[in-house]
């Protein structure tokens, strides 16, 4: 986002209004796990409130308890994706970083394999 810009919300303006198309990976009443529009990894997917929340650490006038229900969501999409995948990464951002002032979380797979995995960040189990 550049100085001076409008504050973005692609989840409330695109996603959610239906005006972008989205293919949904999981959902709860209050939470939505859908496949990144434009991904950039192999698995990319994106856990959000179906409400405005601003970010992690600004929940607006949402219930706190919105929050407890998307960690949620994140941690069941998640999962499935460490179990197919063997490895996930999970993120989410704020402030400057945070491109959509939605709360949103990236669940990703990014391709390496277990030897790249291990050569990256070693083996730190044993």
């Amino acid at each position: 986002m550049t100085n001076g810009a409008a504050v973005s919300d692609f989840y409330c303006n695109q996603a959610l209004s239906g005006r972008v198309p989205i293919e949904t990976v999981a959902e709860t009443d209050r939470a939505l796990a859908f496949h990144h529009t434009n991904p950039s990894y192999p698995v990319h997917i994106v856990v959000i409130p179906k409400e405005h929340v601003p970010s992690l650490t600004d929940l607006g006038n949402a219930d706190p308890d919105l929050l407890n229900e998307v960690v949620g969501l994140v941690r069941e999409v998640a999962a499935e994706v460490e179990q197919e995948h063997g490895s996930c990464t999970v993120t989410t951002n704020l402030g400057l970083y945070q491109e959509s002032k939605h709360m949103h979380w990236h669940v990703v797979f990014r391709g390496e394999n277990p030897e790249q995995i291990f050569d990256t960040y070693g083996h730190h189990d044993g």
